[in-house]
């Protein structure tokens, strides 16, 4: 199959590029910037969703078959300070997006979602459960979520869209490395690294067993897998799922497994709650293995121990 990766430089697109690959498929990667190496067997085209005739020129001269759609903002503490650029990255450039597959009689996207488009509970969270995001970042994808049942039901627009979790781990020497870093884990271990003096726990007042924030991590092999699964999965019928363990851990664990991982103290700072982040976000995985058959493989300690192994190496 011929695909087109938005964002296929970015943590999670590289390594879903990796497996397109592998699997003999053609890709082209469109991203703002390098990012994660690819392979020379991926045509790469530095670029914005913003740009309508880059847009149409990339459509006109491949022949794609569907879309993977990884490209967006993605900081859901920045979105509550910048909604408008959020609305025009994650969504105005979506709606280019779509229009180009329109124009080109494309019919296949899956998307990128988020555990961010529910109303959070203390207990899993399933697909039919509230969507009232806590955040603008939320927002924004279940906005996108619904232009894309929109163009399913005028356009045939065939999507599957994929509510992962806390993406997490690495893996061919690819992982987490954001500039600036806001992600718990790779914070962790550079604190673990002797990179930062300390690690912010940002509330330890929450609703939760030991007070801090409990979240369900997935590991990007996992979500690379589910990602070349829902290409061979996609159907008329729009499909929703969430993609997690099912498992989840508070931030005070994820501190003490990495410190047992990596064998070293890492210094706690408490620090204030951010705005819009909701005490436990856990997903219930049950639909996906189900529908597909699809259960994540990797544990947290699995996760910590990749991600260290990145860190130690890059």
């Amino acid at each position: 199959m011929n695909v087109l990766v938005t964002g296929g430089a970015g943590y999670i697109g590289s390594q879903v590029v990796r497996h397109l690959l592998e699997q003999e498929h053609e890709v082209v990667v469109f991203d703002k910037s390098p990012g994660n190496k690819i392979s020379s067997e991926a045509k790469f085209i530095t670029g914005d969703l913003s740009d309508k005739t880059l847009l149409e020129t990339v459509f006109k001269e491949h022949h794609f078959e569907a879309v993977i759609h990884f490209a967006g903002s993605i900081e859901a503490g920045e979105s509550m300070k910048n909604p408008s650029a959020f609305f025009q990255n994650n969504v105005v450039n979506g709606i280019n997006l779509l229009e180009a597959m329109v124009k080109h009689k494309v019919t296949k996207i899956i998307f990128s979602s988020s555990a961010a488009v529910y109303k959070p509970k203390d207990g899993p969270l399933h697909e039919y459960d509230t969507l009232a995001p806590e955040n603008f970042y939320g927002e924004t994808k279940l906005k996108f979520e619904r232009l894309l049942h929109w163009y399913n039901r005028i356009h045939g627009i065939k999507f599957v869209s994929l509510r992962y979790f806390n993406a997490s781990g690495a893996a061919f020497g690819m992982g987490e490395k954001h500039d600036p870093e806001t992600h718990l884990i790779p914070l962790i271990l550079q604190a673990a690294f002797g990179q930062k003096d300390h690690i912010k726990v940002f509330g330890s007042n929450y609703p939760t067993p030991d007070g801090t924030c409990v979240r369900d991590y997935i590991h990007i092999l996992d979500l690379a897998q589910v990602h070349l699964l829902a290409l061979e999965k996609i159907t008329e019928i729009p499909q929703i799922y969430n993609v997690g363990t099912g498992k989840g851990h508070s931030v005070q664990e994820i501190i003490e497994i990495a410190e047992e991982v990596t064998g070293r103290k890492i210094s706690v700072v408490d620090a204030s709650p951010r705005e819009g982040d909701p005490s436990f976000l856990v997903a219930d995985p049950s639909k996906i293995e189900k529908a597909w058959g699809w259960k994540a493989r990797y544990n947290i300690k699995d996760i910590i121990q990749s991600a260290w192994e990145f860190h130690k190496n890059s």
